[in-house]
């Protein structure tokens, strides 16, 4: 009799338990993300700069620009269009970069966070707002340097 007690404690505890857990993963997953373009921007300054301060110092840049949690800030960067792309995901990819940067800001814009991504041309320059997603870097062993990765980027001036 004692026994069936127990379990009976038991698997109610683990029910409870997993009602709980369920309820903070749903939670957790159907927050609201944050609004980039809306939001207040924390840092602003030209490509060559954000490129330059990673290249030197990536722990301290990460450091400045990274929350505890791994969240980027929101920055606006200003630069000269490079490069205009697509991704896999028909996103549109627009390199800043000067001619004499080793690297430059890969900006990742979505079709629902601005259209004027389009009428972007090599050669303008431009002020970008978005969070980085990684820094730049050079690969020792391909022997190249990686740009700055932005994404949620939206076009604030031409």
């Amino acid at each position: 009799m004692k026994r069936k007690k127990i379990i009976q404690i038991s698997l109610t505890l683990l029910v409870l338990g997993l009602i709980a857990a369920g309820s903070i993963v749903y939670y957790q997953f159907n927050q609201p993300h944050r609004n980039i373009q809306e939001s207040k921007t924390d840092f602003s300054f030209s490509s060559s700069q954000i490129v330059k301060e990673y290249l030197a110092n990536p722990e301290g840049a990460n450091e400045k620009y990274l929350d505890e949690e791994g969240n980027s800030k929101i920055l606006e960067i200003s630069g000269i269009v490079a490069e205009i792309s697509e991704d896999f995901n028909k996103q549109k990819v627009i390199l800043l970069k000067s001619v004499s940067d080793n690297a430059g800001v890969s900006c990742t814009f979505t079709p629902e966070i601005n259209v004027s991504a389009n009428q972007i041309k090599i050669g303008e320059t431009i002020t970008v707002k978005g969070v980085i997603r990684s820094g730049a870097s050079y690969d020792k062993d391909l022997e190249m340097y990686e740009n700055v990765i932005m994404e949620k980027c939206s076009v604030v001036s031409k």
